[in-house]
């Protein structure tokens, strides 16, 4: 069984592998943010625009792969 470019398409590794690496990321942030004893506003707006970026990155997810028509 030969793997095809088809098949591996189909599986969305790269989809896949983007949200799991920005998942990643917004925990990091998290993680940092949380740690910082008395944040500025400069670094809420950097958390906020990270963890916005969010839901367009799962948009994104969604609407990609094989059209069913």
């Amino acid at each position: 069984m030969s793997m095809t470019p088809q098949k591996l398409d189909a599986w969305r590794v790269v989809p896949r592998f983007l949200v799991t690496l920005y998942g990643w990321l917004c925990f990091d942030t998290h993680q940092w943010f949380t740690a910082l004893p008395d944040p500025t506003t400069a670094q809420q707006l950097y958390a906020n625009v990270i963890w916005t970026g969010a839901a367009a990155w799962f948009a994104f997810y969604v609407n990609s792969g094989r059209r069913q028509e």
